[in-house]
């Protein structure tokens, strides 16, 4: 049972009917924006921002963040659909929910945090890439390639068509204008800001193309319930296949840590309650879930409407459940909208999505003060535009665990020497094989006829490798019947003598 909202008091009721209104007309243009870019009908877009605001703006979790579909799925979706087919993607979006659902129970939420943030503003920027990729040829409304090589490699080729066709000019026109439109939105006055950015550059968008009768491409209309597509048991039976799973691992994953991170940035912005994020993960899980029986879209916490309904006065999640009530009506109401608006506006509006998802003025300062994530982000987004999503990710998981493991690996060696010539050898830090090529090459710099004796009483831990290489150099060094090194942890030997051997 849906817990109940709290009642606001009259001022903070009128503050979230008007920042429901704001997220509302933010709202719509993306929805419908990211089904068309990731090749499923336009009304699942709305699906999903519906039940992003009537299911997950209900239950507890974040009090202010706003769910629905977002532009860092798009890609994941429109491989999915090109690989399994429209009707397997309710069924993958309802596995990836159930296992947020689980992962919130088990309290592992937090553990979304640990996330390397190279790592997830790399996926966001290799999403962001492939996005812009994408869209400018869907700006002059041209079948884009596959791959991400294949979308660069095309580059020239969709150039001379826009020059060489009427109507690709046309297309491409409207989405240059569109896109121009949201850029320099920012500096047109207040009262015009007013309306959203991407809801205004549609609309021109629409009445110019109107106006002048240009050939461009428009949104196909299906009709709201039409458009619902639950899974059969054919499409949930292939969930055992392990490409599925990779995928389902992956939307988990994504969406997960683009909830959970969005989740920390409206913490930041609002002085509200802070987000538990085991139930915001639980609230994310089951509003995917119901996406998936609705054969929708997956969805995440976007920061985008999130940051709209906290910067428009919102107070309680009453804004939320709202904006889905008011997307509900415009879906019920008024679909053959849609049917006027052109897919290059459209392709406009996410090529400006996907630019902000490339994080460009951070990457200098990044660069300058923490090389090795700068690094790290720049393999993860160039993978996933090389290969795909799923590889690019786990490679930026591998490198910020070997960047971890490197840098907490460090060692220190101290040689003293003693009366009669013995020389004691005192290790600290932690032993890995890692660094095992520095403590052999200062062992064997050591005189070979000297007796060595190895102080490994300060070591925080030693490695199963290194163990094995300093017995192995000790028995050579000094003889089977020589001191051979022990290792007491220092943190388990602290308050007791130490001893070298």
């Amino acid at each position: 049972m849906l817990p109940k909202l709290s009642r606001p008091s009259p001022l903070a009721l009128r503050r979230d009917v008007l920042a429901s209104l704001v997220v509302f007309l933010v709202a719509v243009p993306l929805c419908v924006g990211v089904a068309v870019a990731s090749g499923v009908p336009a009304e699942l877009g709305l699906i999903t921002g519906i039940v992003g605001g009537l299911v997950v703006g209900c239950l507890p979790g974040s009090s202010l963040q706003v769910s629905g579909p977002a532009a860092g799925l798009t890609v994941l979706v429109h491989e999915a659909v090109q690989q399994f087919g429209l009707a397997s993607l309710g069924a993958i979006v309802l596995a990836a929910g159930v296992l947020q659902i689980v992962f919130g129970a088990l309290r592992w939420g937090r553990w979304f945090r640990a996330i390397s943030v190279a790592v997830v503003q790399g996926m966001l920027a290799g999403i962001g890439l492939i996005l812009i990729l994408g869209q400018v040829y869907a700006m002059a409304d041209a079948d884009q390639p596959d791959s991400g090589l294949g979308k660069i490699a095309g580059l020239p080729g969709l150039a001379a068509h826009v020059v060489g066709s009427t109507g690709a000019l046309s297309a491409f026109a409207v989405g240059a204008g569109t896109l121009a439109l949201l850029v320099l939105w920012k500096w047109m006055p207040a009262k015009v800001r007013m309306v959203p950015g991407p809801l205004a550059a549609i609309a021109l968008a629409t009445i110019a193309t109107a106006a002048l009768g240009l050939p461009v491409a428009k949104v196909e209309v299906h009709g709201l319930l039409e458009s619902v597509q639950p899974p059969g048991l054919g499409e949930l039976g292939g969930l055992a296949q392990l490409s599925v799973i990779g995928t389902v691992l992956a939307f988990t994953l994504i969406a997960s840590a683009e909830s959970l991170f969005s989740a920390a940035a409206v913490d930041r912005m609002s002085d509200g309650p802070r987000t538990d994020y085991d139930k915001e993960l639980m609230a994310q899980g089951a509003g995917n879930a119901v996406c998936g029986v609705l054969g929708a879209l997956p969805m995440t916490a976007v920061i985008v409407r999130s940051a709209a309904n906290v910067q428009a006065g919102a107070r309680t999640k009453l804004s939320r459940v709202l904006h889905g009530f008011w997307l509900l009506l415009f879906a019920a109401l008024l679909p053959a909208a849609l049917g006027v608006v052109p897919l290059a506006a459209l392709a406009g509006v996410l090529v400006h999505a996907g630019a902000k998802l490339v994080p460009v003025r951070q990457l200098v300062p990044l660069w300058r003060e923490h090389r090795g994530e700068a690094v790290i982000l720049g393999v993860t987004a160039v993978a996933i535009v090389v290969t795909n999503m799923f590889e690019g990710v786990l490679l930026g998981l591998l490198l910020a665990v070997v960047k971890t493991a490197w840098e907490t690996s460090h060692v220190h060696l101290d040689v003293r020497e003693l009366t009669g010539g013995r020389l004691i050898v005192s290790v600290t830090g932690n032993a890995t094989f890692l660094r095992l090529p520095k403590i052999l090459d200062a062992l064997e710099a050591l005189p070979r006829d000297t007796p060595v004796e190895l102080d490994l009483t300060e070591l925080r831990h030693l490695d199963h490798a290194c163990r094995t290489a300093l017995d192995n150099w000790a028995a050579q060094h000094n003889g089977s019947d020589g001191p051979t090194p022990s290792f007491q942890p220092a943190v388990a030997a602290a308050g007791r003598p130490a001893s070298g051997h």
